[in-house]
């Protein structure tokens, strides 16, 4: 037996192994009774700790292919009947492979299974740490909300109109004019971006965007049938739109102020040449706007704040600043695209949580929203200043950075293309976890999108030398 598991394929080496012991079993190399090797004797085959050979033998046991003999080993099973059940059943795989939603790359699906384990170093999670939430100010102002009977029903299509009249006041200090017709409560920002491509686009539709963007790491647009296509904001740029889109509908999405995954922020000017070029082309902009509060400076405004012909959708949220877990994002438009968006929204999970808008609407009428902001600003100043430090001393030779303008990453390129699945596979036995640049650009492998607002400070600095060890 000389298999070996591919250490570069993008199956798990447990996976790979399973795939390999039910291929010997079924060409007849392993019959019904046949004892397997023991578990040593196939990690040491396979180059592997006997713990990864165990989870593969645990898994096709529960699955009818192997029987474990107390004091004797493991064995083929006499699984035909339950091959007979698998024919019988219905092909799930192809069903799943067949389906609308597009899956996410693999190096997401295993980032998404890895940030659950508390043994990984999260080198680019986009997440606050834990020591970062006002978790204690949140369990005090549970006692402060007085609940009417009727805001922990079902939410309005909507959502909360009191927190709808209170962002009214929250969003004019941003510059942004609106009213509560004008506004819809969602579940997070991603979900106002579904909801956009289910709702006001048809197939085939063309969705512009930078390059890198954080929607090549998600799939909103992409499963919808929606065409996305990188364009680079410069001179030409009308020229440009006008030729691709044609009489196609399409839309501009963007991340204006602490770009994901970039950090990079456009100066009013910028802003101002996207929106007139939009206008005259009649391009509707998103503008993801949920990381403006954690600036450094002070932001400019949005551009939703010159909108004057309604094409600017506007989304905002508290999952970057107050709790991801709360689940409550905004998104301002003209009133026809709101109800269409609360129409559609209460066809898939009939409106956001109540008790998470009553929440979210006392932070920000009370002001404990804006003390908040204002330490957690101080907090990640620090934390950035302190990953600054960490590369200014040991990476100047092998990679480049722009200091960072606030928000949660550091868009670190490596001089050489080394930023490959290989690299991030092995971070991963070494319990660090990244965020590589080709998740957001697939030809990229010379970024990662460092993030310095999750791990430690004692973690960022274990994760980095880590880091800088195998690149080098």
């Amino acid at each position: 037996m000389s298999w070996k598991p591919n250490r570069h394929s993008h199956l798990t080496i447990h996976e790979q192994i399973v795939e390999w012991i039910k291929s010997r079993i079924e060409r007849g190399d392993w019959t019904v009774g046949t004892k397997l090797p023991t578990q040593r004797q196939l990690a040491a085959q396979c180059e592997v700790n006997r713990s990864t050979v165990q989870l593969a033998l645990d898994e096709l046991r529960a699955d009818g292919w192997l029987e474990s003999k107390v004091g004797s080993g493991v064995y083929v099973a006499n699984n035909v009947w339950n091959m007979h059940l698998r024919k019988a059943q219905p092909n799930w795989k192809k069903h799943i492979e067949s389906s609308i939603y597009k899956p996410n790359y693999h190096t997401i699906q295993l980032i998404n299974e890895f940030e659950q384990n508390d043994r990984i170093i999260r080198l680019g999670t986009g997440e606050l740490s834990p020591e970062l939430l006002p978790t204690k100010l949140l369990e005090q102002s549970l006692q402060e909300i007085s609940l009417e009977q009727k805001a922990i029903g079902y939410s309005s299509p909507q959502g909360s109109e009191k927190l709808r009249g209170i962002l009214c006041k929250y969003l004019k200090a941003r510059g942004i004019e609106t009213a509560p017709e004008n506004i819809l409560i969602v579940s997070g920002a991603l979900q106002a971006l579904q909801l956009i491509a289910m709702g006001l686009l048809e197939q085939g539709s063309i969705v512009f965007q930078e390059q890198p963007s954080y929607l090549h790491s998600v799939h909103p647009f992409q499963s919808a049938g929606m065409r996305m296509i990188s364009v680079l904001r410069n001179s030409r740029l009308a020229g440009h739109l006008r030729k691709i889109k044609r009489n196609r509908q399409s839309l501009f999405y963007c991340v204006p102020t602490l770009n994901n995954p970039t950090g990079h922020s456009w100066s009013l000017e910028e802003k101002k040449h996207l929106y007139e070029v939009c206008k005259e082309l009649q391009i509707p902009i998103i503008e993801d706007d949920v990381y403006h509060e954690l600036l450094f400076q002070r932001p400019s405004p949005p551009i939703k704040s010159f909108d004057t012909s309604g094409q600017v959708l506007y989304i905002g949220s508290v999952s970057k600043t107050l709790s991801p877990g709360l689940r409550i994002g905004w998104v301002v438009a003209p009133e026809p695209v709101v109800k269409r968006l609360a129409d559609i929204k209460m066809q898939t999970d009939y409106g956001s949580s109540a008790f998470s808008q009553e929440i979210v609407a006392h932070w920000i009428s009370t002001g404990l929203y804006d003390i908040h902001l204002e330490n957690l600003r101080t907090q990640l100043k620090r934390r950035a200043a302190f990953v600054e430090g960490l590369l200014e001393q040991h990476f100047q030779k092998v990679a480049s950075w722009k200091n960072s303008e606030g928000g949660f990453y550091i868009w670190l390129r490596f001089h050489e293309p080394v930023v490959n699945k290989a690299l991030f596979l092995k971070l991963l036995h070494y319990h660090v976890l990244i965020n590589p640049g080709y998740i957001y650009e697939t030809r990229d492998l010379h970024h990662i999108r460092l993030s310095y607002a999750y791990a430690s400070l004692e973690e960022l600095k274990e994760g980095l030398l880590i880091l800088l060890e195998l690149i080098k």
